[in-house]
């Protein structure tokens, strides 16, 4: 016959003292921080490295003993010839107005898209939800044949509407604010409508006040894919006054011959600051626009 339950030996019970616990949660955070502590050196080294260059000589840079912190400052002459050689302040220019005629343009067209497809009933919305997702998949390079002989036969190569002109409609935008949007509280659309407000006016002047961490969010994305881009602007531009950042760090590696590496690396710290300082700035908007799942 099977024992009864209360004869049934009761299984040891393991007491956890405070000290362990406190040292298992110190163990897993020492850990945890580690990786993120290594992650984030791996990260930087590239832009140590730049930044350490831009100031070394050209003996330093190519000697055959190691030093990470230079012997003989060089950063004087480092700057001033990347500076006098070519435009850079013009190359970061056109950076400035290229990123933000695109970014201005996009935003003005991806948020009623968003908005009427997060919140607007009508046929086929549906199958545009499907198109937004399927022109997440179509690179620039694909079209970048037929726009280029567009813009030729418009006369419109070497100016800044060719380099923003494909970039204006923006999939990933309308995407990542319908998201945003589907989490805004209907009954206070439906009041707005009661009151009278039109759609446009509940799109700009109540939900888009709300949206501002998603919209900054997108913007460091926008401004990073497109200061960085070189792709499309190598195709429709050949005027050196209009060169964007990257095209400009080409003209300038070929005006130096590419051997110069200490005002190679000055040029390249002085067209990648206003994009660390941007982020810097906007870093709080930008998490809480990642992080955000709705209206508090």
């Amino acid at each position: 016959m099977a024992a009864p339950a209360s004869a049934l030996p009761l299984p040891a019970v393991r007491h956890t003292t405070p000290a362990a616990a406190l040292a298992r949660r110190a163990l897993s955070l020492v850990v945890v921080h580690g990786i993120l502590i290594a992650g984030a050196i791996f990260i930087l080294l590239p832009f140590v490295w730049m930044l350490i260059t831009s100031i070394k000589s050209p003996s330093e840079i190519f000697a055959v003993d190691f030093s990470l912190w230079p012997k003989h400052f060089s950063a004087v002459e480092n700057y001033g010839r990347a500076l006098s050689k070519v435009p850079l302040l013009r190359f970061a220019l056109n950076g400035v107005i290229v990123c933000a005629g695109i970014l201005l343009v996009q935003v003005l067209v991806a948020v009623p898209c968003a908005y009427a497809l997060a919140k607007l009933r009508f046929p086929g919305r549906a199958a545009l939800l499907a198109l937004v997702l399927m022109g997440l998949c179509i690179p620039i390079q694909v079209p970048a044949l037929p726009l280029y002989m567009g813009l030729a036969e418009l006369g419109l190569l070497n100016t800044y509407f060719a380099i923003m002109m494909p970039f204006f409609l923006s999939v990933f935008a309308i995407f990542l604010f319908r998201q945003f949007f589907k989490s805004y509280p209907d009954e206070i659309i439906h009041a707005a409508r009661l009151d009278g407000m039109s759609e446009f006016e509940i799109v700009w002047v109540i939900v888009v006040p709300s949206a501002w961490p998603a919209i900054a969010a997108f913007a460091v994305f926008s401004i990073v894919a497109h200061w960085n881009d070189l792709y499309w602007p190598l195709i429709v531009i050949s005027d050196t006054n209009l060169a964007t950042p990257p095209l400009g760090m080409m003209f300038f590696a070929d005006a130096e011959t590419g051997s110069n590496y200490g005002a190679l690396t000055a040029a390249a710290t002085v067209l990648t600051a206003p994009l660390v300082i941007a982020f810097l700035i906007a870093r709080r908007r930008f998490i809480d626009g990642i992080t955000m799942t709705g209206i508090k």
